[in-house]
């Protein structure tokens, strides 16, 4: 058998090779802000989460009061900063490095701690909730930096920020979890409060100063698909939750329409976050100068209410299903009108950065006034529970085949095809500012 070629220096050969050599010596994805796939242990990590959207949906489900609403609040935000805090890593760090895959499995095993504290964190379980979630953030912090020191300065001192921030919340978390339930509730909020400012105000520390454009440089599309699964993750316990409560039931005509209704919700919202939403702002956060601002304000804070409206509609659900015969309690119509009008309204928000026109979709504001019209309605002059839950779905799908004949022919273009001239200044505003979204974009 003939030897192999030798490797011409300056070859393609050598540059693979010394790619390969590089990839072997480092921890991070050197990505460039191009595309990083998610792997098979991000995937397995968010098994953990699909267990902590169902803690929170059991426990808002069994605490229907405005305390419990301010727990569940709590806590949903907890859950989700870890998690999205831990994304944020893996655009950076290596999945496939052993030393980054032990730390994601330790994470994963404090995760579940938190899940399973999660029904009794106000109570008993508080200080393992708060333990855990502090060595989560703080833990993975630190790791991080050890990570990349050696490789990238300007990242280990934007993750030094963030520890320091972690640092001076965490004192109010275990605080919280020594004192009395309402004690902890005012101590968690502000120990929240601080690691949610932390971003808007890039992290600004008195010695470390704070963090520049260019230590956000994320791969974009490794962002959007991240964020998109753990709609599905949202979705998925949505109809785990919505099945559960139908095999406990009588699986009568009643629970048999409030089932189709809870899953025809569910589809149309992910019809509404997937048909459109989801695609373009892949395709804006994968091309944008700025892909860690984006992905900061798009993805980091207006996801938040896309999720929580899926897992508040959730429990809408799941009281429908236990009395759906029976009037709209208060507490159905508070959870399916309120899920439905954060998803709409989170949805709308981040659908604007990726709009042509850099506006609120004109769907998603008309079915919101027309969902809490229907609530205030219902709460006037009570109706059937299974009424209400097909008003809800009703308004939901109006949104989706808005949408659809928007984006897919266009309102203008189909209304002039039967004749039906549009005033030109419309249009000529309208190719302005699209024209004015371009170049600030561009």
């Amino acid at each position: 058998m003939a030897p192999p070629d030798p490797v011409r220096p300056g070859g393609i050969g050598a540059a693979v090779a010394a790619a390969n050599q590089r990839a072997r010596g480092t921890m991070l994805r050197n990505h460039g802000g191009g595309h990083a796939p998610v792997s098979y242990l991000e995937l397995f990590f968010d098994l953990v989460y699909v267990f902590a959207i169902t803690q929170l949906s059991h426990t808002l489900h069994h605490h229907l009061s405005w305390h419990g609403l301010a727990e569940g609040l709590v806590l949903f935000l907890a859950v989700w900063w870890a998690w999205i805090f831990t994304t944020w890593v893996t655009n950076w760090a290596n999945p496939d490095r052993a030393a980054v895959r032990v730390l994601l499995m330790a994470l994963m095993l404090l995760g579940l701690a938190l899940s399973a504290a999660i029904p009794d964190a106000f109570g008993a379980s508080g200080l393992v909730f708060a333990g855990c979630y502090v060595a989560i953030q703080l833990g993975r912090t630190l790791a991080t930096m050890a990570v990349m020191r050696g490789e990238d300065r300007a990242r280990l001192r934007n993750m030094g920020r963030i520890a320091l921030w972690f640092a001076c919340a965490a004192p109010l978390w275990i605080a919280g979890a020594l004192a009395g339930p309402d004690s902890r509730l005012a101590l968690w909020l502000a120990a929240l409060g601080i690691e949610y400012t932390g971003p808007m105000v890039l992290f600004r520390t008195p010695v470390l100063g704070r963090s520049g454009l260019t230590d956000w440089d994320i791969s974009g599309s490794h962002m959007a698909e991240r964020c998109a699964l753990f709609i599905i993750i949202a979705l998925g316990e949505g109809i785990v939750v919505t099945g559960s409560a139908f095999a406990q039931g009588s699986m009568d005509g009643g629970q048999v329409g409030g089932l189709c209704l809870a899953f025809l919700s569910a589809a149309l919202m992910w019809w509404l976050y997937f048909d459109l939403g989801a695609d373009r702002g892949a395709r804006l956060i994968s091309g944008h100068s700025q892909a860690g601002r984006l992905a900061r304000n798009a993805y980091t804070y207006l996801h938040m209410p896309i999720v929580l409206g899926i897992v508040v509609s959730a429990v809408g659900d799941a009281l429908l299903l236990e009395r759906p015969e029976g009037p709209a309690s208060a507490a159905l119509v508070a959870m399916q009108s309120g899920g439905a009008i954060l998803f709409l309204a989170g949805l709308g928000l981040f659908k604007r950065f990726a709009n042509t026109l850099g506006n609120f979709p004109m769907s998603h504001t008309v079915a919101i006034v027309l969902i809490l019209l229907l609530a205030l309605s219902a709460s006037a002059h009570p109706i059937p529970a299974i009424s209400f839950a097909a008003g809800v779905v009703a308004l939901l799908f109006l949104a989706c085949l808005w949408e659809w004949v928007s984006y897919h022919g266009g309102w203008m273009e189909r209304m002039e095809a039967l004749g039906m001239r549009f005033p030109a200044w419309v249009r000529e505003r309208a190719e302005r500012r699209r024209a004015a979204i371009e170049q600030q974009r561009g």
